[in-house]
């Protein structure tokens, strides 16, 4: 079984701004299912595409299964059976011993940056960058699935 244990925070515009970040990737996601306890995503950049599948453990915690899949395929699920969907440029940053995963939403979540971590375990302690403000685990509507239909603009 996969799973995946993540912190979510808000990222200051400012700071962030300021720091030099590695190349960015675009991704286009859209979701095949999408309920508050179990999601089927599809995922593609310039290159690759992957189809996700997530249920939910506990806030921190999710089953987890990726699958990489072709990029014609992945183009063709989203545009044939995506229900909702997002764009973002996600960095990855190593800090503090951890890898940090940056989004910078686009779209109708324009203006929106949610930095995450995944943990070993729910009690694991780690070190914050500056650049990472209030912590929105617990906060429902900053999951990449509820931004698809209820954007950061409509808030």
């Amino acid at each position: 079984m996969g799973v995946e244990i993540e912190k979510k925070f808000l990222v200051d515009h400012d700071k962030w701004s300021r720091l030099i970040k590695p190349e960015g990737i675009h991704y286009r996601q859209g979701y095949l299912l999408n309920n508050k306890q179990q999601t089927i995503r599809v995922r593609i950049s310039d290159k690759e595409g992957f189809l996700n599948l997530k249920s939910k453990v506990s806030q921190l915690t999710r089953k987890e299964y990726e699958y990489v899949i072709p990029l014609e395929d992945g183009i063709e699920i989203l545009d044939a059976f995506a229900k909702s969907g997002t764009e973002k440029v996600r960095y990855r940053i190593h800090f503090g011993g951890k890898l940090w995963e940056v989004d910078e939403f686009l779209g109708d979540n324009k203006g929106l940056l949610v930095a995450e971590i995944e943990l070993r375990d729910e009690a694991e302690e780690f070190e914050k960058p500056d650049w990472v403000t209030t912590e929105v685990t617990d906060d429902d509507r900053y999951t990449n699935a509820s931004l698809s239909t209820m954007p950061y603009s409509n808030w």
